[in-house]
């Protein structure tokens, strides 16, 4: 009598999710071809240039907010006032001043974004040009 054990074979079959899941967890240790490189290197050479601008206008925003917050103490609390010594009633225009130069920092955020923008975009534009002429004439 012959053993039919040895000749059943159990079969399970994934469904379209773990697929999905199972070729993603394989592309990340298979070779995968100059294309893709290609493509990935286009991808982060484009984010970084958002990236720097982005930087840049938080800074700006950043440190002027802080400065337009410094002027505002200085006008409202006398505590922080005390601070200046002789020049002590003179704090209301010293915090007028301040606030206004923190006020011109802070607004310039948005114009440094788009002049940063610009001239980040106008330095990578010869390689990014160069990668996208190489994958577009590959299809």
């Amino acid at each position: 009598m012959e053993n039919n054990n040895e000749n059943n074979v159990f079969q399970y079959t994934y469904s379209a999710k773990e697929q999905a899941e199972l070729k993603r967890i394989r592309e990340k240790y298979s070779p995968s071809p100059k294309t893709e490189d290609k493509m990935k290197r286009l991808r982060r050479i484009d984010a970084g240039v958002t990236q720097k601008a982005q930087i840049v206008s938080l800074v700006f925003g950043i440190i002027g907010a802080l400065i337009l917050g410094t002027g505002m103490s200085l006008c409202m609390s006398p505590d922080f006032a005390e601070i200046l010594g002789s020049f002590q009633d003179m704090a209301m225009v010293i915090g007028i001043i301040i606030g206004v130069i923190g006020a011109i920092l802070a607004a310039l955020a948005y114009p440094m974004y788009h002049f940063t923008l610009s001239h980040e975009r106008k330095k990578v534009a010869p390689e990014i040009i160069r990668l996208t002429d190489e994958l577009m004439n590959k299809h």
